[in-house]
């Protein structure tokens, strides 16, 4: 079981990586509507507010508390996360609140005591969390059905919507799992992780080989192939999970494709920022796959510890 200051510490790391990201989602999710869905664009906006508020308060509550592994890990921001902030604002007209990433980046961590005070107001923040998350997921699966049944056009992907959906229900289940301090066995959590970020970073490369203008055949080409070689990962953590090859020899494979592909990512990030990229890919977007990029990088290394 849990510690009191381990369930305080994963609570607020999970809620600074992941609300960010939801955040976002709805970002991408309210500029890609036709002026036709004005009141799911306004739905959008308005989770992504809702989000702020909450990855707002888990910042206030972090400083001090987080792990200093996790700030450092370029999961919760990274030294492109403004400039893609502020650009995705210029291009669309949202105003993107960067105050929270400021305050993010100056956050410092692993110098906690136990405060039960604190504790009560995790806990409430994760039942917060879990309300609006739910709420999320409802959206996000109303979108996909009317989408793929011809009822709305919207510039995403059918694919993507379906990706942050699953990313969302993964966010989720771990808000539970935290808060009703439900025991996690370690090695098949190590298995179902690599298999849900393997495809995940699969189906990131996909997204950017779609994005990219035609003329891009080199990174069009790299990121086939990432999205190839993700899908091959994918298929090992599966066996690994059935213990048809061993979890440990999926983790290493894992954690150099996603060295890999981590870099890509920045390159990528970066390449958008200076606009050295022909493409339809918002910076913001790059940013957020670098994120979780960063994360299931650290998450590996972790495992790697765990499985060798």
């Amino acid at each position: 079981m849990l510690s009191s200051n381990e369930f305080i510490k994963q609570s607020l790391e999970l809620h600074l990586f992941f609300a960010r990201i939801m955040k976002e989602h709805s970002f991408f999710l309210q500029v890609a509507f036709t002026p036709k869905d004005k009141n799911y664009i306004m739905q959008a906006d308005a989770f992504r507010m809702e989000f702020d508020r909450l990855l707002s308060e888990a910042v206030s509550l972090s400083e001090g508390v987080v792990s200093r592994s996790v700030i450092e890990s370029g999961e919760i921001v990274t030294p492109y996360t403004l400039e893609s902030e502020n650009l995705s604002s210029f291009y669309t007209g949202v105003r993107i609140q960067t105050n929270i990433t400021e305050r993010e980046m100056g956050l410092s961590g692993d110098g906690m005591s136990y405060n039960p005070m604190l504790e009560r107001m995790v806990s409430l923040l994760n039942q917060k969390a879990i309300e609006l998350v739910v709420a999320l997921v409802h959206f996000k699966s109303t979108i996909l059905s009317n989408v793929i049944t011809c009822r709305m056009f919207t510039n995403n992907y059918p694919l993507l919507i379906d990706h942050i959906l699953r990313e969302a229900e993964h966010y989720l289940k771990h808000i539970y799992n935290l808060q009703n301090a439900v025991e996690i066995d370690k090695t098949k959590e190590i298995g179902e992780h690599e298999l849900f970020w393997n495809r995940i970073m699969a189906e990131h490369s996909k997204f950017i080989r779609g994005l990219l203008d035609p003329t891009e055949d080199e990174l069009i080409n790299a990121a086939n192939n990432f999205g190839h070689q993700f899908d091959e990962l994918t298929l090992e953590a599966k066996q690994a999970i059935d213990k048809t090859i061993p979890i440990e020899t999926v983790t290493e494979d894992s954690l150099r494709a996603t060295e890999a592909v981590q870099k890509f990512n920045t390159q990528g990030t970066k390449g958008l920022i200076d606009c050295k990229i022909k493409s339809i890919i918002i910076p913001l977007l790059g940013d957020h796959v670098l994120r979780e990029s960063n994360h299931y990088l650290r998450l590996l290394n972790t495992y790697e510890k765990v499985t060798t």
